[in-house]
């Protein structure tokens, strides 16, 4: 080949080893191999999961998530440009990097609201189809949340194969198209049945949402994109009764899927205009699009999986969550803490009627207003983010990184495990007459605040930690979370029933109470805990490699560099 094409190809890897951390932090468990082959010549084998020696779990099993098994000429490899690389998400500018948060917002909340709506029509949905039991009619949250649990084991390491795009843009369509069969049932079982399926499309999210936070934005202002963002998510809860309440009011409980129907079509909407986040689909588009403009089939990515038998690429990818829900300490700890969080949470949605419309009196639509006290606690965290941030990088820098470490985060999650028994032990006791309505609803401040502040840090906590893992890590998250949120409610007439308001919310309060140690120790002992697993191990030994492999492409440049103006100095002097 002419020796002019190689230079710049050359020229090219040279370019492409000046990654910014931001990059090296998205490829972080990439393992390089480079074994001798029989001529000679260097043969590059990346396989990102953990590579399958004795001493790492199988998470990767025999078949890498992406992987590019040939021969490659590491001058060929294609990366971010530089740290200012435009086509790398992390660089977008902030303004569309803020349309693409409240795009997924939106379209979260949407997913969110129609979980809790249902809630509101209940009695109406017993006597229209003359159902005896109040528990049998609750089985449509169940079902609901247990589709979300479903649909993100799937849909979560799917976006990791294909990208994040298509999946919301298919799982958004699918999701609005199923609640018109829910607006149209004639018995329960349809109703169940259809929206168990509108999960899981709609699961995609939930399950993936905080993943393309983590693509766009940097470990600084991740807390401030994750606030943001769940202002939807967090808020969907208690939108979904005051919604449903007057729908249910005034227009009927079929109402509730119309209504869910026309703000769903936006947010599919939103899902086609927005642009791919993943990063490792990105650079094998780039390479692709390399090769087609060179004409030359030596341009490659890291991510390329040619090779890879799809069977053994989906097997790989639905099974890591499943195995870090096993096998990583951080994924057992928090997934069991967020989701009793989670469940209580879930469970107020069936209280809340208990006590506002059964014993208070008041109407369908005026007792989804109860709800507003959540959604103010909610609200104040949100807005408090620049001070909690403050506080978060008051503490002490990693020498090794520069940066806090994971674990400043956790500190706000203590606070926030305290304010949320608070908000439940005062809802317990204020919740009935003859104490002034205005104080339960004054409980769900510290209550609101205090699952949102769980959910937002420990959330991002999970994100860092994982890196271009945090949509599987997120998912098994999701999955735990749903099925304690969809079981709950199933208890919760009874329960209330059998223990009344005060000692059920109390028992529920000191159940809250038994688990504020978790995020303690985890504050405390974290980085420990987080040098336990393998899996961040192995992470942070390909990023030093990646990272070394960067400085050294540095020292090549500058040697190069020095060696070109020897040359020029050399040939202006010889000349006559």
């Amino acid at each position: 080949m002419p020796s002019s094409i190689h230079e710049k190809a050359s020229t090219k890897s040279t370019r492409s080893s000046f990654h910014s951390d931001e990059s090296i932090e998205q490829v972080t468990s990439v393992h390089d191999h480079v074994p001798e082959t029989g001529n000679g010549a260097l043969e590059k084998e990346t396989a990102p999961e953990i590579s399958p020696v004795a001493s790492r779990p199988t998470i990767s099993h025999n078949a890498p998530s992406f992987a590019s098994t040939g021969t490659h000429d590491p001058d060929f490899e294609i990366d971010w440009d530089d740290e200012n690389d435009q086509m790398n998400p992390r660089n977008w500018p902030v303004w569309y990097k803020g349309l693409t948060i409240g795009f997924v917002s939106w379209s979260t909340w949407c997913v969110v609201v129609y979980s809790t709506s249902y809630t509101t029509g209940l009695a109406e949905m017993q006597a229209d189809f003359h159902i005896s039991s109040e528990p049998v009619v609750t089985l449509g949250v169940t079902a609901y949340l247990v589709g979300l649990a479903v649909g993100s084991m799937i849909l979560a390491p799917v976006s990791e194969m294909y990208g994040r795009r298509p999946v919301y843009i298919v799982s958004m369509f699918l999701f609005t198209v199923l609640i018109i069969p829910c607006g149209l049932a004639t018995s329960l079982a349809e109703v169940v049945v259809v929206r168990f399926f509108g999960a899981i499309a709609g699961s995609a999210m939930i399950a993936n949402s905080p993943a393309t936070l983590s693509d766009i934005t940097t470990d600084e202002y991740r807390a401030l994109a994750f606030s943001i963002w769940s202002i939807g998510p967090l808020n969907g809860p208690t939108f979904g009764p005051i919604i449903g309440g007057f729908s249910t009011q005034y227009l009927g409980w079929r109402w509730t899927n119309w209504i869910v129907l026309m703000i769903s079509g936006l947010a599919f909407g939103f899902m086609c205009i927005l642009k791919e986040t993943y990063g490792p689909v990105l650079l094998k588009k780039k390479a692709k699009l390399r090769r087609k403009e060179q004409d030359d089939e030596r341009y490659w990515s890291r991510y390329d999986d040619k090779k890879v038998h799809f069977l053994a690429l989906l097997k790989v990818n639905l099974s890591r969550p499943f195995i870090m829900i096993a096998t990583e300490p951080i994924c057992i700890f928090w997934d069991i803490y967020i989701a009793i969080i989670y469940g209580i949470l879930y469970l107020e949605f069936v209280a809340y009627p208990i006590v506002f419309t059964g014993i208070r009196g008041w109407s369908a639509g005026i007792s989804g207003l109860a709800f507003a006290g959540m959604a103010v606690g909610c609200f104040v965290v949100i807005g408090s983010e620049p001070l909690i941030r403050r506080m978060i990088n008051a503490h002490t820098k990693d020498p090794e990184t520069g940066k806090v470490p994971p674990e400043a985060m956790v500190s706000v999650i203590c606070i926030a495990a305290a304010l949320a028994p608070i908000g439940e032990l005062w809802f317990a006791w204020t919740c009935v007459p003859p104490v002034h309505w205005i104080w339960p609803i004054l409980a769900g401040i510290p209550f609101g605040a205090g699952t949102t502040g769980v959910f937002i840090y420990a959330s991002n906590y999970l994100a860092q930690s994982y890196g271009i893992y945090a949509a599987s890590a997120m998912a098994g998250n999701a999955v735990i979370r749903s099925l304690l949120g969809g079981t709950l409610p199933l208890a919760g007439p009874a329960m209330y029933a059998a223990l009344d308001p005060h000692w059920a919310g109390t028992l529920l309060g000191f159940i809250q109470v038994t688990i504020i140690p978790i995020p303690v120790l985890f504050w405390k002992y974290g980085h420990r805990i987080r040098m336990k697993s393998i899996l961040i191990r192995s992470m942070q030994e390909d990023k030093e490699k990646l990272e070394s492999k960067r400085r050294s492409g540095i020292r090549l440049a500058k040697k190069e560099k020095e060696e070109e103006e020897i040359v020029r100095i050399y040939s202006k002097t010889a000349q006559p």
